[in-house]
């Protein structure tokens, strides 16, 4: 046997496999998994640990719930247009910590593509959530709130929580956020009183203000079907309920970072409930042990849809390749879409960027060929890794 063979086998990397979900193709277990199956594919000597990550977006409730050793808990609620749905809730009996999913309630991924309506969605459906938890003994709750087909800057869910939003008349508004301009007044006096003894964390993944041309409409309201006439009504309606929110408190609710985060989610929640905000990778690596699972590794492959400068913004890949960083290990990042005005930036913490695609095809088919894709892709790695090895 060559020497340089012999030196392979007596080898073995050990990778640590920490995908993001890539949205609206394929989950952060199952890219795991794809990556997973290509390295064993290639028949790199290796050992493999897949460790699929959540950074606020959808699908990180599950993934807690799953580390937390969380039992789900089916219930009722509301979807954005106000439809009856089957979801359920993670809860921890021993923390009596709750983990809910603004997506499985609020979500985009509950409306076809033409029922898209951020002037009329509601994130009431969430709120009914954060109650059913608070029924169940809740004391801490954990809320993802990525995903969301809302613009509301949480009325909803404050609405479910007995918070009235009135006009000069002192009547409840009709729908929201359409008819927040016409908000004069903020009651909560009705507010559950059980959630001034309950810990509520939200987690974003996008670190946005509320308002303005980097803010909840603007940004997120196009995403979330909204027209252009439709952004200038919806910040409209943000800026007057930072307006009335603001003779309430005492507190700017365009003034918290990450407050755009769910269509003005989190800046909601904030001021009213005195949710803590956190960047939704940071508290999940922690929350998770990562930095564990790196202790042993020799090399992380991370990825999501898209890796370009907004990924540096706290995505769920530049967590990991940071601290990956702090301890020296390599890092791959793989993407369905990888921006290349930005390689430079991006360096600093990904060795090596991968685009997955491997023939010229349309996006839809493209995201159906995900999980085909990160394996091939994966495969190759491997492949290059053993040919590095042996030329060592």
């Amino acid at each position: 046997m060559p020497p340089a063979l012999t030196l392979l086998t007596n080898y073995v990397m050990h990778i640590l496999i920490a995908p993001n979900a890539f949205k609206n193709s394929l989950s952060a277990p199952d890219a795991a998994e794809a990556i997973r199956q290509g390295l064993l594919q290639s028949g790199l000597p290796c050992s493999l640990q897949c460790f699929p990550i959540g950074d606020g977006g959808d699908g990180t409730a599950e993934l807690i719930i799953h580390h937390l050793n969380a039992r789900k808990i089916e219930t009722e609620t509301t979807d954005p247009l106000g439809r009856r749905i089957n979801t359920f809730i993670g809860f921890s009996e021993e923390s009596k910590t709750a983990i809910i999913e603004m997506a499985d309630s609020s979500g985009l991924k509950l409306l076809k593509t033409e029922e898209y309506n951020p002037l009329h969605a509601t994130s009431f459906g969430t709120g009914e959530l954060i109650c059913t938890a608070l029924d169940h003994g809740a004391r801490k709750i954990i809320l993802g709130i990525g995903g969301s087909a809302t613009v509301d800057g949480g009325c909803g869910i404050l609405q479910a929580l007995g918070v009235r939003f009135l006009d000069q008349a002192q009547k409840d508004l009709g729908v929201l956020p359409e008819n927040l301009i016409h908000l004069d007044s903020i009651d909560v006096s009705g507010l559950d009183k059980r959630m001034l003894e309950t810990e509520l964390i939200v987690l974003c993944d996008v670190d946005n203000f509320l308002l303005g041309e980097t803010g909840a409409a603007a940004v997120f309201g196009p995403q979330k079907g909204a027209s252009a006439q439709d952004v200038l009504l919806l910040e409209k309606a943000l800026s007057k309920l930072r307006d009335v929110a603001l003779l309430k408190t005492g507190h700017n609710m365009n003034t918290i970072r990450h407050g755009g985060a769910a269509g003005g989610t989190a800046a909601g929640l904030n001021v009213f409930l005195h949710a803590r905000i956190k960047p939704g990778i940071e508290y999940f690596l922690d929350i998770t042990e990562f930095d564990a699972a790196l202790g042993t590794a020799n090399l992380v492959i991370t990825g999501e849809g898209t890796i370009d400068l907004q990924t540096l913004e706290g995505k769920g890949p530049f967590g990991v390749a940071r601290r990956a960083r702090k301890k020296s290990i390599g890092v791959i990042g793989l993407a369905g879409t990888v921006s290349l005005d930005d390689q430079l930036q991006l360096s600093h913490y990904f060795d090596v960027i991968l685009a997955i695609g491997h023939q010229p095809e349309d996006l839809n088919t493209a995201m159906e060929h995900t999980a085909l894709n990160l394996q091939h892709t994966a495969f190759q790695i491997g492949n290059f890794l053993q040919l590095r090895l042996s030329l060592s």
